[in-house]
Order: structure tokens, then C-alpha cells, then sequence
């Protein structure tokens, strides 16, 4: 053999001697945890979609979004413009969009309303809001909803007087002889003097259709508020 074969034959074998045999074992590679990252992800989507349907929850477009049959009438009484003609929870027409309480609270401290939206009146326990949604889906409800006066809407704040809904330093800090006074020039048929008992503030201010003089009820001469009516007028509507 020449010299230069067995130089050719010894450079195959230190080449071949290289090679890895079949009998080792590949190295393994670690791959890298992802999970942890993966769970960060969706705790922290769940938590931003949890928050925002908070916030849409407290809204007055979520009652009409999702309750679309019983509570499509009532969003345009909260976004009625006060002073201008607006239309009730009924369909029937407001002269003035004044007479309807959930128009004059959704204006802003700033112009003389109370910045407030359904929920700063409305404030339903857990059991309730539950009880509800279940009567909503099964269709187990009275179109249109019952209106509720001042005694259902305490009970739901843990309220004994129906007058610390309304008067109270949040809202209207006044007293009922503060009323009586800011009303006293309507004379002999001042509304806050408890002429004939105690009437509860929601006999006369309706949130959601145009409120009503109640002395006219029996008073005909009795002075009715711009955009509100008398009660035979009102019982109209009603019926």
C-alpha cells in the first residue's frame, strides 16, 4: 500500500471515529414553560372584560341592550332634553320633558340636574337582579313593568323613611319644612304642607312619564307645574 493510501485510510477512520454510534442518546432540549404566561394572559383579559361589563352594567344603554322589550320605552325618558317635548314610558307626548324626573337628574351638577344615572335611583340586591334576569328569559313579566313608588325603591337601600330616598345630603339636603318654605308662594295650595296626611314625594314626581299635581285631585284651581298635569289627566294616560 502506497503512501498516500494509508494516509487517505487513516483520515476516514479518525473521521468516522467522530461520528457519534447509534447507541448514544441525542441530547434532549428543554423546551420552555409557556402555561404560566399563557394562564397571566387570560386571568388578566378576564379581569379587563369583568371590569368593563361593570362599568356598562352601571350605564343606562345596558337595561336597554339587554331588557330590549320591557326597558326599550324608558332610556328616551332619561335622555330626554328637560325644556324641550319629549315622549313618556307609555309612548304618550311630554310638553316638557321637565315633568319627568329621570330627564332632570341625567343633567349635570354644573347645569343644575344631578349627574346621575338609573342606578343612582335603582339599586337592586344580588336576589333580585337574578330573579329578574330569569323572569326576563322565561317572559314572566307584566309590558309594560309596574311602577314603583318611593316604598319599593327604599326598601331596596335599607330605608325605614320614604323621604331619606329624596332628602338627604347627597341629594336634596333640605328638610320638609325647607320644601314648605320653597313653596310657599303657591299659597293656599302649597303641595309640601301635610294638608291631609303625609304624601310620599313619588305621588307627585314621576321619573319616567310627566309628573302630576296630586291637590288637583281634589283642588281643580290648584297651580300645575309647567310640563306636568293634573291627576285626571294623568289617569288618562294611565288608563
Amino acid at each position: 500500500m502506497s503512501e498516500e493510501e494509508t494516509k487517505v485510510e487513516a483520515d476516514a477512520e479518525a473521521t468516522a471515529s467522530d461520528e457519534p454510534t447509534t447507541s448514544e442518546a441525542a441530547p434532549k432540549k428543554k423546551g420552555k414553560k409557556k402555561w404560566p404566561i399563557v394562564v397571566g394572559v387570560v386571568v388578566v383579559v378576564l379581569i379587563a372584560a369583568g371590569a368593563g361589563f361593570y362599568v356598562w352594567h352601571e350605564q343606562p344603554s345596558f337595561c336597554n341592550a339587554i331588557c330590549h322589550t320591557p326597558m326599550d320605552p324608558y332610556l328616551p325618558t332619561y335622555e330626554a332634553e328637560p325644556g324641550q317635548p319629549a315622549t313618556d314610558k307609555w309612548g304618550n307626548e311630554v310638553e316638557n320633558a321637565s315633568g319627568m324626573m329621570a330627564a332632570v337628574h341625567r343633567v349635570s351638577k354644573e347645569e343644575g340636574g344631578a349627574g346621575t344615572t338609573c342606578m343612582g335611583c335603582h339599586v337592586p340586591t344580588i336576589g333580585e337582579q337574578l330573579t329578574e334576569g330569569m323572569n326576563w328569559v322565561t317572559g314572566n313579566y307584566i309590558n309594560p313593568l309596574e311602577e314603583r313608588d318611593l316604598d319599593e325603591l327604599v326598601e331596596a337601600r335599607g330605608l325605614e323613611d320614604s323621604d331619606e330616598f329624596c332628602l338627604n345630603e347627597a341629594c336634596h339636603n333640605l328638610t320638609r319644612d325647607d320644601l314648605i318654605e320653597a313653596t310657599s308662594d303657591m299659597g293656599e295650595y302649597n303641595p309640601h304642607v301635610a294638608q291631609h296626611g303625609e304624601i310620599t314625594c313619588s305621588n307627585c314626581h314621576k321619573a319616567h312619564r310627566a309628573s302630576v299635581m296630586y291637590c288637583t285631585q281634589c283642588h281643580s284651581e290648584s297651580e300645575v307645574p309647567e310640563g306636568w298635569l293634573t291627576v285626571q289627566e294623568a289617569n288618562k294616560l294611565a288608563a
